[in-house]
């Protein structure tokens, strides 16, 4: 197996065009099994992506609705700002009155239905009410539709509201029930098998040994996968062994998609590699020019229900990250995320970057783009300063942080108050 190191810049590309083919047609797409969908019920749709459109089951509003507390009535009627006789009353959820009777007004609540013949709602603190009359008082004036949304001005019955491929939050959620869907129907989260490395990894539970550290990667990997909207799949911790990881790699041919965390540099006992050589792999990089996360590689596998015949084959990418935690996770971010979310059908398959301003000068030697823990207040004008560590291995320094501070390949000095990009975690 050849070495193939590229620019972070190049790596990104590849991620993108790879994520992009994934999304692009996911029921025809070679590259990948047709996506199952379920039906879930509205209060565990948050995060999920919509595998239907959905459509008004009436016109919404479904009548013309107040906007405010007040009384309806004809716009000429009440510019003449003369007293106007109150023929009745609305509050919401009362059915919609009769038609208003000429040259009078009517008493109505926000979110009532307005009567028929009336074409504004003055408002209540706008008006004088006595001896059952109600008169606006001038010089104010309103305008022929004003406090009131038409029926069906937000939409027609059988009108599209959310897309096929929307990603379901609490707006989105807002609309489903205001339609009657208690049921949505999602696509299936995508599998990702993780596969921790290493015969130092006890489990979070044990007391290490001497030379011992628990497995902090799992997990942390897990949780990362449900973030990007993928199911985590935790597969027992391989031993330094080649039989053993070539057992596991076959077990997770099963899964959409295969994250292998440590046993990725050029040690004597870093097996990952090999062992994907041997399960007929196909790389696409070996290698990134960043820090931390160096090692990382990209490839697929075919899965375990692949073909012989390409134009019908499926694969199961995966990638080999880092064993170091700072490490997995900024190459999870930048490689893994985005084609979990292509997986999962979501709208948006890219990393995510923000801008803030530099608090201290920060000076690098060129050569890797870096990614360094750092911490930003992200208010009305975002400022970032690196977080102090002690290398890819900090937990602490990880979780002191809320973003990475991106220092491009060439930069040797970038000043404070100068604009930087952050990758967001």
């Amino acid at each position: 197996m050849s070495s193939c190191v590229i620019h972070y810049g190049e790596a990104a590309a590849q991620i993108a065009a790879y994520a992009a083919r994934l999304a692009a047609n996911p029921m025809s797409e070679p590259m990948r099994r047709k996506p199952a969908t379920e039906h879930v019920d509205l209060s565990r749709a948050q995060g999920r992506v919509l595998a239907q459109p959905l459509c008004a089951d009436r016109d919404l509003p479904p009548f013309a609705r107040s906007t405010r507390d007040g009384f309806a009535s004809r716009a000429l009627d009440v510019n003449a700002h003369t007293p106007l006789p109150i023929a009745g009353a609305t509050q919401a959820g009362d059915a919609p009155a009769g038609p208003l009777p000429a040259g009078t007004a009517w008493e109505i609540m926000t979110g009532a239905p307005v009567p028929v013949g009336a074409d504004a709602v003055v408002m209540v603190e706008h008006v004088e009410v006595a001896d059952g009359r109600v008169r606006l008082l001038p010089p104010r004036t309103v305008a022929a539709g004003e406090n009131i949304v038409a029926q069906g001005a937000e939409a027609r019955r059988g009108a599209e509201l959310l897309p096929f491929g929307s990603q379901i939050g609490s707006a989105q959620i807002a609309v489903a029930a205001g339609c009657g869907y208690s049921q949505l129907e999602v696509f299936v989260r995508p599998r990702i098998a993780i596969l921790a490395t290493g015969d130092e990894l006890v489990p979070v539970e044990t007391t290490p040994g001497p030379g011992q550290i628990r497995n902090s990667n799992s997990p942390m990997l897990a949780a990362m996968v449900a973030a990007a909207g993928g199911e985590p799949w935790t597969l027992p911790v391989a031993a330094d062994d080649s039989a053993a990881l070539d057992a596991l790699l076959e077990q997770a041919r099963a899964a959409d998609m295969l994250l292998i965390s440590g046993g990725v540099s050029a040690g004597k006992f870093d097996l990952v590699e090999p062992a994907l050589a041997r399960a007929g792999a196909r790389f696409h990089f070996t290698g990134v020019l960043m820090q931390p996360g160096k090692p990382v590689v990209f490839g697929d596998l075919d899965s375990a229900d692949g073909s012989d015949q390409a134009a019908n084959r499926t694969h199961v990418p995966f990638f080999g990250l880092p064993g170091n935690p700072v490490s997995s996770a900024v190459t999870f971010l930048l490689f893994a995320a985005p084609l979990i979310a292509a997986l999962a059908q979501h709208p948006h398959i890219a990393p995510r970057f923000a801008q803030a301003r530099l608090a201290a000068d920060v000076k690098q030697k060129p050569g890797l783009t870096r990614f360094l823990p750092a911490s930003c207040n992200f208010d009305d004008s975002p400022v970032v300063a690196l977080v102090p560590w002690q290398g890819s291995g900090d937990l602490a320094a990880m979780a002191r942080s809320n973003c990475f501070l991106v220092l491009p390949e060439q930069t040797q000095q970038i000043k404070a108050g100068e604009t930087v990009h952050v990758l967001l975690l």
